[in-house]
């Protein structure tokens, strides 16, 4: 496999991989994949009740976590980031998977991204997860940011972006409950909220 670069989370520092985030905290593989089955798979495993987070994690402490292809640490928070093929990450439409874990809070926010596809399989590739929210966590409401969604009950984001060439891809961030105190922590100590992170996610052209 061609080595692959984390999609830029708007993080004003990144150290290299953190090897012993990666092999310490190496833990079962065994966490249900995105895109097993069809697209559908993803509103079945990342559109999480709100006590539960995407891939059979659990929002809050952390003791073991699926091996990371690289780590990024900034004041309180460490990035872990599955690229495609590494579980969680291992659906085949899906780019990239990060997982956000506070020192603190553990556990508080998943980001799941889909490798880019031709826009006239968009309605094929958003209708079902947008759909499963809807069945999960009611109608959302409309972001002020272009083409997204937001069920804030089930802390959950839904983005459509555009990318070079016309194509488009896919966004979800999922949040847990204290991913605010986290957020305020993390301005504390490194200048500004945890928020920053995503920045990029959230323009309607991503990297």
């Amino acid at each position: 496999m061609s080595p692959q670069k984390p999609l830029r989370l708007g993080r004003s520092h990144r150290s290299g991989p953190d090897r012993a985030a990666s092999e310490g905290r190496a833990g079962s593989r065994g966490i249900r994949p995105i895109f097993a089955m069809a697209l559908l798979s993803l509103g079945s495993t990342a559109l999480a009740q709100a006590a539960e987070a995407p891939f059979g994690l659990s929002w809050g402490p952390v003791t073991t976590v699926p091996k990371p292809s690289m780590a990024d640490r900034e004041a309180n928070i460490t990035a872990l980031f599955y690229f495609h093929g590494q579980p969680p990450a291992s659906g085949p439409d899906t780019q990239q998977v990060v997982l956000e874990i506070c020192r603190d809070e553990g556990l508080q926010q998943v980001i799941w991204v889909s490798r880019d596809f031709p826009e006239a399989e968009l309605s094929a590739r958003y209708e079902p997860i947008y759909q499963e929210g809807v069945r999960r966590h009611g109608e959302p409401v409309k972001d002020g940011r272009p083409e997204t969604v937001v069920w804030s009950g089930g802390h959950t984001l839904l983005a459509v972006r555009s990318v070079d060439g016309g194509r488009k891809r896919l966004i979800m961030i999922a949040t847990g409950d204290q991913y605010e105190k986290c957020s305020a922590a993390h301005e504390a100590g490194a200048g500004h909220p945890a928020t920053v992170h995503t920045s990029a996610l959230h323009k309607a052209t991503t990297p």
